[in-house]
């Protein structure tokens, strides 16, 4: 893949303490808050993060949210219109062909040491699989000669920080209730008896992969390494999808959070893609959808904070500084309440009740309601996360999301799909 091919493709679907990391010697030297822009999905760019962060470090953040394939986009083609990216891991090859990004100095990076083994050797217990695909840490070190690997270096492409393990969300008063890792599938994607009440997330590296755990589930067809699929193998999964589209078998397809919400509390759909702050906000509106715990397994994701090669002088040292209070606590507990896992979590744990880490992170009933991020109670007491501890999901990944030597191809597929 080039960076030009990649450019044409795109466009085609992209319709220690607080008062340590504050900005003493910035503000001093320049007389004024520096001003940050972050560029990212909704997942992460959310108001009260933002307020948080302009509050305990004393600069100006400026959040700018969008869906996947619209920032990736931008991230890829303007690197000026932004000083940090976030979004997920399999957006790093994808940016390091562009040359968007810069190598970020681990030096800096002020708990470096605490971020656990999953972003830097893909497995939290030895016992774990590593799963398909680009798992994190084959893709965070800088090398040598310029590539990415998983050799360790000084510097890094992107600072590991939020992710989490993905499948689908099912709105459990309409469809029955599955049992974790024994009744629970991908299949369920293409289930008959779902016709018209399935939606999928529209962004081909992370879509294709639902689609294909879904008919591999249905025994429609196998892969030999579905992480990195053959031409062939893509030709034979879109001919199913694209059929089952044309059959009205997809509600359709989504671009954001807020969007995949809307689509199933409105009853357009009952059984579709979807991430974990979705299914939170669904159950703070008194809806009972369910995250499954598939019996093939999740497909996981780490999430990234890169920085623009454009980024230099005051903005870039502000720039480090928000990425150190990422890691530093209390945002780690604040997105746990919507289900995602922080890569240093002790941290968090401070900022966490003990009902609430019991719940998130141990996968223990909850002794209490629990609020969401958006201070509705999204857990019930008594109520047991899907999938279980942090621990025995992230054992449980059967892919990542991931950039194919097939990506060009997949993107013009993934077009078709859509458009179908």
């Amino acid at each position: 893949m080039n960076r030009r091919t990649f450019l044409l493709q795109s466009g085609a679907i992209a319709t220690a303490t607080i008062s340590s990391l504050s900005f003493p010697s910035i503000v001093k030297a320049y007389n004024k808050k520096p001003t940050i822009r972050v560029l990212g999905t909704h997942v992460t760019l959310q108001e009260a993060i933002r307020q948080q962060a302009q509050q305990e470090l004393g600069i100006n953040v400026e959040f700018y949210p969008g869906g996947d394939a619209e920032v990736l986009l931008k991230a890829s083609t303007d690197p000026g219109s932004f000083d940090i990216y976030e979004q997920w891991s399999d957006s790093i090859r994808i940016l390091w062909m562009a040359n968007a990004i810069q190598p970020i100095d681990i030096k800096k990076l002020r708990y470096w040491h605490e971020i656990n083994g999953l972003s830097k050797a893909g497995r939290l217990t030895d016992q774990a699989p590593v799963g398909m695909g680009d798992a994190p840490h084959k893709i965070l070190y800088y090398q040598p000669d310029g590539s990415l690997g998983s050799t360790a270096s000084n510097h890094i492409s992107f600072l590991p920080y939020v992710h989490n393990t993905d499948s689908y969300g099912y709105n459990a008063a309409i469809v029955p209730k599955g049992i974790p890792y024994e009744t629970e599938s991908w299949g369920w994607l293409l289930d008959e008896r779902y016709h018209g009440k399935v939606a999928i997330v529209n962004a081909p590296t992370i879509g294709i992969f639902d689609l294909a755990l879904a008919a591999q589930a249905q025994g429609l067809m196998t892969f030999k390494d579905m992480g990195n699929m053959s031409r062939a193998e893509i030709d034979a999964l879109f001919e199913i999808v694209i059929a089952k589209k044309r059959q009205g078998h997809f509600r359709g397809v989504w671009t954001s959070v807020p969007h995949s919400v809307e689509l199933m509390a409105s009853g357009q759909v009952v059984v579709a893609s979807m991430f974990s702050p979705a299914v939170s906000k669904l159950n703070g509106m008194g809806i009972p959808c369910i995250y499954a715990a598939p019996k093939e397994g999740y497909r996981a994701w780490q999430g990234v904070m890169c920085l623009s090669r454009e980024l230099h002088g005051e903005r870039l040292e502000a720039s480090y500084v928000f990425m150190n209070w990422w890691l530093s606590g209390w945002p780690g507990a604040f997105i746990a309440r919507q289900g995602y896992y922080i890569s240093n979590p002790q941290r968090s744990k401070a900022f966490m009740s003990k009902s609430e880490w019991d719940y998130w992170y141990d996968g223990k009933p909850a002794a209490e309601s629990l609020k969401g991020t958006d201070g509705r109670i999204s857990v019930q007491e008594g109520e047991v996360r899907t999938g279980g501890s942090y621990t025995k999901r992230f054992e449980n990944v059967a892919i990542w999301n991931t950039v194919m030597d097939t990506y060009e191809y997949t993107l013009m597929k993934w077009n078709e799909f859509v458009l179908a």
